[in-house]
This record gives structure tokens, C-alpha cells and sequence, in this order.
């Protein structure tokens, strides 16, 4: 099942839940507010937990997930809440989950991001966050002019037989749609 609507749409449905056998799919926006970053990670999570697609991993998927919508938000959009930041989620207990995030930005070049482990980055501030993904993820890379991340965590090997999706109740919220 895919959902596609506005982050606050998708939020109202969210108590609606059921679990099916179906790889569930999200695709959902929001205005570039920081204020809007951990509402929007932990509705993810909750339905991230739920599908059990990457069951023991969730932490490292929470710090990617407010890695990059931080990353969108911050230095993509510069914070411009005119400027959106979609992002879609496919979890599938079979192979795991895939995450995209994607800003309005105007994108920069990945090679040209310190090493934060470089004797002279270790001391700095920033410049972590790209490293984390990486470490937390097993793929991780940047498309569109750097507009645009892609995010994978194979499935969990344990209990592959125990497939949960989240499947959408009969009705919807507001702008949302099942497709």
C-alpha cells in the first residue's frame, strides 16, 4: 500500500492502522520549520517499528532519518519554510527499508565534505552527519546535485517469517490518499 499526503494529513491517519502482509510506502512533505523535525521522525519510527522491516536497527534508522531531514532543512532549505522537504519511505520486512529525502536546495558536492576523521576535523563542531549515515546505513547516496538522499537498511534476519506491514483503515484524512 503507498500513502501519499502532506506530513500533517498522514499524522491524523496514523491511529488507523492495521497490519497486512504488503510492503508499505510513504510518500509525504513538510514545510522546512525545525520545529516540524521530530514530529515528523517519530511518526516515521512508529510506523517504521510497526512493519518490523528492520527489527534491532530502529536506533541507527532514527539517527539517519533526523540526520538527513536535518540536513534538509538546515542546509538544504536553509530553513526557508516556503521550501519543502519530501521524503519517501518503503519499508518491506522481505528486504528491509529504503528512505529518500529531498530538498529545494541547491544541492552541493559530496566529495568536497571533510573527512570529519582527518586529524584536522576530529576537534570541529560539524561535519558528522554524512559520516554517521554512512556508519548507520548500508547504502547511502546523494543524487540530484546533492538534493536528494537515498537510504537503505537491509531487513533484520531474525523472525523473517514474522512479516507485519501497516495497512490503511478504510477511510482518510484530510488531502491523503491511498494509492
Amino acid at each position: 500500500m503507498i500513502w501519499v499526503g502532506s506530513f500533517k494529513s498522514l499524522q491524523l491517519i496514523l491511529p488507523e492502522i492495521r497490519f497486512a502482509d504488503a510492503p508499505l510506502e510513504v510518500r509525504t512533505w513538510v514545510r522546512s520549520e525545525i520545529g516540524l523535525l521530530s514530529p515528523l521522525v517519530e511518526w516515521l519510527m512508529s510506523l517504521i517499528v510497526a512493519s518490523r522491516c528492520v527489527r534491532g536497527e530502529e536506533e541507527f534508522v532514527e539517527l539517519t532519518l533526523r540526520e538527513a531531514l536535518s540536513n534538509a532543512i538546515l542546509h538544504g532549505n536553509r530553513l526557508d519554510a516556503r521550501k519543502l522537504v519530501h521524503v519517501r519511505c518503503r519499508c518491506d520486512c522481505r528486504s528491509g527499508l529504503s528512505v529518500v529525502v529531498t530538498d529545494q536546495g541547491q544541492g552541493f558536492d559530496p566529495a568536497e565534505v571533510p573527512d570529519p576523521m582527518s586529524f584536522e576535523n576530529l576537534l570541529a563542531e560539524h561535519g558528522r552527519g554524512i559520516h554517521l549515515m554512512k556508519l548507520a546505513m548500508d547504502e547511502v547516496s546523494f543524487e540530484r546535485g546533492g538534493t536528494e538522499v537515498h537510504m537503505r537498511k537491509k531487513r533484520a534476519h531474525e523472525h523473517p517469517d514474522k512479516c507485519h506491514q501497516p495497512s490503511m483503515a478504510d477511510g482518510f484524512a484530510n488531502d491523503a490518499r491511498g494509492v
